[in-house]
């Protein structure tokens, strides 16, 4: 396996067993990390829709706001996003605003779609749509490891 995917992989497999924390917790199963570019853990979110009665508390928009707040923006596009789903349009916006440099996500939307079914409402525009109409870059990888998130999401939407 590739370095970077290794590493990848590894931080994918901590962003599923958040989405698994959030599941278990009452909420949708998302789980999402920040990492900075030595590698280091900057901060971890799990989603709480359902126990904040929030629509907004996706783990990607938390930790969007928590870089906004807490990185200079030089350190922020040199920091990746780890999440277990690709990004709806509402937190890949917000990953640019923050000047998040990268994304690598597990769960494509579109696979998300297919097990959401046609009962739930969804956004059919992903991060990587999103990012093509912004003023930066926004590198995306994924999706990687789509098995492993997908069985958290097993039973969930139905």
């Amino acid at each position: 396996m590739h370095q970077e995917t290794a590493r990848d992989v590894h931080w994918l497999r901590m962003a599923i067993a958040l989405s698994q924390q959030a599941r278990a917790a009452g909420d949708e199963p998302f789980g999402a990390l920040l990492v900075g570019a030595g590698g280091v853990l900057l901060a971890q979110e799990r989603n709480s829709v359902v126990t904040d009665r929030d629509v907004s508390a996706h783990p990607e928009l938390k930790l969007a706001v928590w870089a906004g707040r807490n990185l200079d923006p030089e350190v922020a596009r040199l920091t990746t996003m780890y999440t277990s789903c690709e990004n709806c349009a509402m937190c890949a916006a917000a990953m640019v605003w923050a000047n998040l440099g990268t994304l690598v996500y597990s769960l494509s939307g579109t696979s998300l779609t297919e097990l959401q079914g046609p009962r739930h409402t969804t956004m059919t525009i992903r991060a990587r749509e999103i990012f093509l109409h912004t003023s930066r870059p926004v590198e995306v990888r994924g999706p990687l490891i789509e098995e492993e998130a997908r069985a958290v999401h097993a039973g969930y939407w139905a």
